[in-house]
């Protein structure tokens, strides 16, 4: 902590990870251990903060469609503890430069002349990749990513809000990855075999894969094809409580082992309807 009780504090932008517990940083976990404030998302595991027992800790997560905090409230709250605490972490999940909000914070903070630094944290995509030991990338056959978000901020300006939100178009990486993609995960195929007929990479057969809670002990994996996604094989596998990940590329053809829990509920689970096409697995995590 700083020596001078009286200065301004500084306020530590933190990566919580994907998930699980043990893949926040070193750094990070540090940080926690010295906080004096934690202010972190909804996606946070609580055990997470058994990491910083001594410190003041806010709940200030944002999940699309359920009650949130206002990011403007986020920003003012981190403001105000800069007077109050010497050394307050903002933990989000994820890498705070990802699809975070980041921006808004940090300029906040340097508009107030509050020092602030960022940890970064591992990215859902990246731990997904690892997940089902598939490269995101692939000599010969994939050469660039995108992570893409269809997620719109709904705070900035009332002008727009009869309108309903726009899709934007896909780009063109070899491989993609959409972070909170799950209500629109069909029109996300449709549009994608679409593009193929005017030169797109992504045709019917091309891999997909969906990762719902990657890292944790809940974590699923729905596999199977764009032209499957397109006509909403998946739609009724999805759990709105958990955070999903859809991944589409020809590097992700090939599938590795997949370990499925021998619970009822998993065999139940496996059996409701799927194709002959499609792995659909529970994993066990073991600390």
């Amino acid at each position: 902590m700083f020596n001078n009780p009286s200065s301004t504090g500084k306020v530590y932008l933190v990566g919580a990870g994907p998930g699980a517990v043990d893949l926040i940083t070193v750094r990070g976990a540090k940080l926690l251990a010295q906080a004096d404030i934690v202010f972190y998302d909804a996606l946070v595991d609580p055990e997470m903060l058994e990491l910083c027992p001594q410190a003041e800790k806010v709940a200030v997560g944002k999940r699309c469609g359920k009650l949130s905090s206002a990011q403007q409230f986020i920003n003012k709250r981190l403001v105000d503890a800069a007077q109050k605490y010497q050394i307050i972490v903002r933990l989000k999940g994820g890498d705070p430069m990802m699809f975070g909000r980041a921006d808004e914070e940090i300029q906040t903070l340097k508009n107030r002349q509050i020092e602030v630094e960022v940890v970064p944290g591992i990215t859902a995509a990246l731990a997904g990749a690892a997940s089902i030991q598939q490269s995101l990338t692939l000599r010969g056959v994939s050469r660039s990513v995108a992570f893409i978000t269809l997620a719109q901020g709904t705070n900035h300006s009332h002008a727009n809000e009869d309108k309903a939100p726009q899709p934007i178009a896909s780009p063109s990486a070899d491989t993609l990855v959409y972070y909170m993609g799950r209500k629109d995960a069909a029109k996300i195929a449709q549009q994608l075999i679409q593009q193929s007929d005017h030169g797109g990479v992504h045709k019917q057969d091309t891999p997909v894969h969906i990762l719902e809670a990657v890292s944790t002990a809940h974590e699923r994996l729905w596999s199977s094809t764009l032209e499957q996604l397109a006509s909403g094989k998946a739609d009724g596998w999805f759990n709105s409580n958990s955070p999903a990940l859809i991944m589409v590329g020809e590097a992700l053809r090939h599938k590795a082992e997949l370990v499925t829990t021998k619970s009822e509920s998993s065999s139940t689970k496996i059996d409701n309807g799927l194709q002959d096409s499609q792995i659909l697995a529970n994993r066990t995590r073991r600390a």
